[in-house]
């Protein structure tokens, strides 16, 4: 408490130096000399005195990599003052120049993100929740309710929430261990709830404010003829929802003929040759599972409104990339033909709130979290690091290619299949039930062999402690 009452006080005198030294009404007529006097701007200077000031020294007790991407997170918080400032004294920009107004920000999170990249490193759920969380700042980017974003509140609360898993990771496994980590995980919570959350609801809650008569710095790179911003309309690196939306419209025909999501999968894997038993799978599973098994999905009696697919009362729909670094997949509803096809290896995907959807990304991706989803189908080729199955009710998930480790947390039915080269997958499962994992059979045309995992353990006390043995699952 006196630390924050000290520096809460040292920003109450800069502020008042400010405002006795530098402020001069109508002395600089561009309001440049102004900008820093903005109360928006020393408000921020606040925020970042209180919660940042926190966090970093936390930081610098823990050292090594939980420094680094601390030392980065400073930056970004830093680099979005400098573009706050700059909107005062900007006129509002196009789509085009928007991406090219935001990429100083847009670097800063890319360089957080690259370091979860390659083999996990011991702190890897401290460089996983900083960079997620970094997605908050993006709320700067929102231009009105037709931009594909929610409203900046809102941005920042669910960009939290995407980094909350694996900050309560940190809290999990450091709570008796080092009180130190523990102090870092939860001082970068209060920086964005309360604190960017209240800053944006007090200052920007509809997001930023654009000068009228400011001046247009952010149109110089595209000075020639009205010719020239066409080529430079696809440059920005967040593509824009409409096209993923238009494209989704464009296959839905192929597949309203099936019924369930299991028929779903079977059009999928029937482009695929590694996945070509997968359609005799599902038709057995169909036949010879009792009625009350819930591990095949059955969606006869709800596809017939798929044609026109209901919206979720939670928000609206939306597949987008976000900072060009994490695919947002969220409150989709009735769609069986969701396709991430312009990926790479560098961005993740974050699926939450679907209902009775197929997702499908072809290509190989970072990191791949399914949060909150009821019967949801996901089919992916490769992962670097995990796919997270988090609070799911029904789902079906698809390896194609490789996973090193598939993570299954609260849900309740989840079908995994993977293919020959994911075999070796490291499976973690807690609180969860009715797990059953397929396997390809030793022949080309074999028939897949399921198991289902244990979700029931039985403990017994001998020689001074306890050994836990897995009850057996019959296979009827």
């Amino acid at each position: 408490m006196d630390e924050k009452l000290i520096q809460r006080l040292e920003s109450a005198v800069a502020r008042l130096e400010a405002f006795s030294s530098g402020f001069r009404p109508g002395s600089s007529p561009d309001g440049i000399d102004d900008a820093p006097m903005d109360p928006a701007i020393l408000a921020y200077d606040d925020l970042i005195a209180q919660f940042v000031g926190r966090f970093s020294s936390a930081a610098e007790k823990i050292g090594g990599k939980v420094l680094e991407v601390t030392k980065i997170l400073e930056e970004a918080f830093s680099v979005q003052k400098e573009l706050l400032t700059k909107i005062k004294q900007t006129q509002k920009p196009d789509i085009a120049n928007l991406g090219e107004f935001l990429k100083p920000l847009n670097e800063v999170i890319m360089k957080a993100n690259a370091l979860t990249e390659g083999r996990r490193s011991d702190f890897f759920n401290h460089l996983k929740t900083a960079g997620d969380s970094l997605t908050a700042l993006a709320w700067i980017a929102y231009s009105g309710k037709d931009c594909g974003m929610s409203l900046p509140i809102a941005h920042v609360e669910e960009s939290w929430q995407m980094a909350e898993f694996y900050n309560n990771k940190i809290l999990v496994e450091y709570k008796t261990k080092d009180p130190n980590h523990v102090e870092w995980a939860k001082a970068l919570k209060e920086l964005y709830l309360p604190g960017l959350r209240d800053y944006v609801k007090s200052f920007y809650p509809l997001g930023p404010v654009w000068s009228p008569t400011g001046k247009t710095t952010v149109a110089a790179p595209t000075p020639t003829p009205s010719k020239a911003p066409a080529p430079k309309v696809p440059a920005p690196p967040t593509p824009p929802p409409a096209s993923l939306f238009s494209s989704e419209s464009s296959n839905a025909s192929s597949s309203q003929p099936k019924k369930g999501m299991a028929a779903v999968f079977q059009e999928i894997s029937s482009e695929k040759p590694v996945t070509a038993g997968l359609r005799k799978v599902t038709d057995d599973m169909k036949t010879k599972n009792r009625t009350d098994r819930t591990g095949i999905v059955g969606a006869s009696v709800k596809d017939t409104p798929t044609s026109s697919p209901s919206f979720s009362k939670a928000g609206p729909p939306k597949l987008e990339l976000q900072m060009g670094r994490k695919w947002v997949v969220e409150n989709q509803i009735g769609r069986k033909n969701l396709v991430i096809d312009d990926c790479d290896a560098k961005q993740s995907v974050y699926v939450y709130g679907c209902k009775d959807s197929v997702l499908q990304i072809q290509g190989k991706v970072n990191n791949i979290t399914v949060d909150k989803c009821t019967k949801m189908g996901i089919v992916f080729t490769d992962v670097v690091a995990a796919c997270e199955i988090v609070n799911c009710n029904r789902v079906e998930v698809q390896c194609q290619g490789s996973a090193p480790t598939i993570s299954v947390d609260n849900t309740t039915g989840c079908q995994l299949y993977l293919s020959k080269d994911s075999l070796e997958t490291s499976i973690t499962t807690a609180k969860s039930s009715e797990i059953n994992v397929l396997v390809p059979g030793s022949g080309t045309d074999g028939d897949w062999g399921e198991h289902a995992l244990p979700q029931q353990f039985i403990h017994v006390f001998k020689d001074g402690h306890f050994v836990t043995t897995p009850v057996s699952h019959s296979g009827a």
